[in-house]
């Protein structure tokens, strides 16, 4: 079973990370969500969620995909974890697949994964993604990175997580049940 992380900041994005969750786990994944410290937390438009365990839980495990929803201030308090940003060094150099949406790839670029890569972001981080070959896609995956440009994209992005991990096929018969337009 593929070992999915996803870590949630106060001031999450509730679109992109709900549906991160819930895609990959139709999928057959096994998602752990992962709190920064309280497991309660908020998101950037007052939805309360409890995650499944904090993150310093989970620091030592292997996984086969860490992803970052995005928000305002979630992103910006990915970024300002120490903890996140060595999360995501681990998995470039396990050869692991990193993801991130909107805002939240500037989590990508902060830990060094994006130089010379292709990425997409929300078109208000695309600036700060200045090591990446930004392109301004609704999604993009190349080289063991997956990003999506906003909450607008977050059901394309999470159908190509689950490309990325299971195929194609596992696409389709997840969206059996979704009738996602994709």
């Amino acid at each position: 079973m593929k070992q999915i992380l996803v870590p949630l900041a106060p001031g999450f994005e509730e679109i992109e990370a709900i549906t991160i969750i819930d895609i990959l786990r139709r999928a057959g994944a096994e998602v752990t969500v992962a709190a920064l410290e309280k497991r309660n937390v908020e998101g950037s438009h007052g939805l309360k969620v409890i995650a499944d365990t904090v993150l310093d839980e989970v620091l030592d495990q292997t996984w086969d995909m860490v992803v970052l929803p995005g928000g305002v201030p979630g992103a910006p308090n990915l970024m300002d974890d120490e903890r996140v940003i060595q999360l995501l060094k681990n998995q470039a150099a396990a050869n692991k697949i990193s993801a991130a949406i909107c805002a939240a790839p500037a989590v990508l670029e902060k830990a060094g994964l994006t130089g010379g890569k292709q990425v997409t972001s929300h078109p208000a981080w695309a600036d700060r993604m200045t090591l990446a070959v930004h392109t301004g896609e609704r999604v993009q995956a190349a080289d063991l990175l997956v990003t999506g440009q906003a909450a607008g994209s977050a059901m394309e992005f999470s159908f190509k997580l689950v490309e990325t991990l299971f195929g194609p096929e596992k696409v389709t018969e997840v969206n059996t049940g979704v009738l996602a337009k994709l």
